[in-house]
């Protein structure tokens, strides 16, 4: 059993910076990544990081997003910089194998709304 907690979500103006975090709990899982979904378009890959370190992200946020761990709060977050009006989308975590796809994850938190304004 693992749940997920997405927090950190709110409205920030573009250029501006924001963290997300997830936190979770339950039985550990090898990788937890993150994605979005933006009204009108298919659920987009953000980033990953597994337990052994290794982090990975999507081109269209690469130099502006950061995944990272905490274990002391036994979180994983997004920090997003730069932020888009085109960033704008409901943003979750999930835990499963190490992948870019959805179906690589096997848990899934609510998520949280980020809204960017221009």
């Amino acid at each position: 059993q693992v749940q997920l907690v997405e927090s950190g979500g709110g409205l920030v103006q573009a250029g501006g910076s924001l963290r997300l975090s997830c936190a979770a709990s339950g039985r550990r899982t090898y990788a937890m990544g993150w994605f979005r979904q933006a009204p009108g378009k298919e659920r987009e890959f953000v980033g990953v990081i597994s337990w052994s370190g290794d982090t990975y992200v999507s081109d269209s946020v690469k130099g502006r997003f950061t995944v990272s761990r905490d274990n002391a709060r036994s979180t994983v977050d997004l920090q997003m910089n730069s932020l888009e009006p085109e960033d704008t989308a409901v943003y979750q975590c999930a835990g499963g194998r190490w992948g870019t796809a959805a179906r690589d994850y096997d848990y899934w938190g609510q998520g949280t709304l980020v809204t960017v304004s221009s």
